[in-house]
């Protein structure tokens, strides 16, 4: 039978014990509750819940890290620039519904593209600063991954790798929506279609550029790769470069936008070539955010859901740091059309 607490105003910082004397239970009893342990009756839990609410009570993360070795943080290494907008906001969101109450907090580390992609692991390795990691923009032979399979330190990456160790990842299949994308251009009767791909170190961009080739080689239609361009180019310089592209004697008429940031680059040269999106060229869109929904005209889109990858990685890391093998913490989200794609 569940003892019914009567909190009262505590001097100075609540503790277990504090708690404890509310609800007349053991503090060990408490602290099992609190942590969610399941030998421990619901009631009680629901019971012990109840009364550290009450009494302002915050678990003290430096004992816990005493007394289990874990800190109880989930470090996210995440580019500051990104081809979606709000890329790092819904990911997130993602991310701590599946932490929800785990007591594991997310913090956030940049993650220069351009810059030692190592070093920030290696700090956190060093210095004990989380019991997990979440990779984002994983490379073919990622030195990040490299180093935490070495040390065995559990992690999940946003992007596969082409190591042949297992380990755990969430992935976008970017192959069948670079097919998916060129397939509807077609359908639309564009004849030269072009793709600005991520930089080619990015397993990403190789899924990329191997769906759209296969498809357009397949079809027998012209295309454009520019070399010069990845979709981490500044936005305005895409724009102008799209624009000569747009205005030379052998123009696309059809463009595939890796995001929405390259979406609204070729949105701007198009209409600097004094074009009408939908008319002179189609374009269609890798959509993550409701942005493109509110834009007029429509335009076609096929749906990539970050919050979904955020909250399978949160899940498959949790599972990752319980011990679970990585060779069952591997899932690839399959696109899905966006709401303006038939038609």
């Amino acid at each position: 039978m569940s003892k019914e607490p009567h909190p009262t105003p505590p001097v100075g910082k609540p503790t277990l014990k504090t708690v404890a004397q509310a609800t007349g239970y053991a503090v060990t009893t408490v602290s099992r509750a609190l942590s969610n342990d399941p030998k421990i009756a619901q009631s009680t839990r629901d019971t012990v819940a109840k009364a550290a609410k009450s009494l302002g009570y915050v678990p003290d993360r430096a004992a816990q890290r005493l007394r289990t070795g874990r800190t109880k943080v989930i470090s996210l290494l995440i580019n500051p620039g990104h081809e979606y907008l709000g890329f790092t906001h819904v990911l997130l969101n993602g991310i701590t519904a599946a932490l929800k109450g785990t007591g594991y907090s997310v913090t956030i580390t940049p993650d220069f593209i351009d810059s030692d992609r190592v070093s920030a692991i290696e700090n956190i390795l060093r210095n004990n600063l989380a019991d997990g990691i979440v990779l984002s923009r994983t490379e073919c032979f990622d030195p990040r991954v490299r180093l935490l399979l070495e040390k065995d330190f559990p992690f999940v990456s946003h992007g596969r790798t082409e190591f042949t160790t297992q380990h755990a990842f969430v992935d976008f299949d970017n192959e069948a929506f670079a097919r998916q994308a060129v397939k509807w251009l077609l359908k639309a009767g564009r004849k030269r279609l072009m793709i600005v791909l991520p930089q080619a170190q990015f397993t990403f961009s190789q899924h990329l550029r191997f769906g759209f080739l296969s498809e357009v080689r397949e079809a027998g239609i012209d295309h454009i790769i520019p070399e010069n361009l990845t979709i981490d180019t500044p936005p305005a310089e895409i724009a102008r470069q799209l624009t000569s592209l747009l205005l030379s004697e052998s123009p696309p008429d059809g463009i595939v936008c890796v995001g929405e940031v390259m979406a609204l680059a070729a949105l701007a040269a198009i209409d600097d070539a004094g074009m009408v999106a939908g008319d002179q060229v189609d374009m269609l869109i890798k959509q993550a955010s409701p942005v493109f929904d509110l834009m007029r005209p429509k335009f076609r889109s096929i749906f990539e859901d970050v919050e979904m990858t955020g909250r399978a990685m949160g899940e498959i890391l949790l599972r990752r740091i319980d011990g679970a093998p990585p060779e069952t913490l591997q899932r690839i989200i399959a696109p899905v059309d966006g709401p303006h794609l038939s038609g």
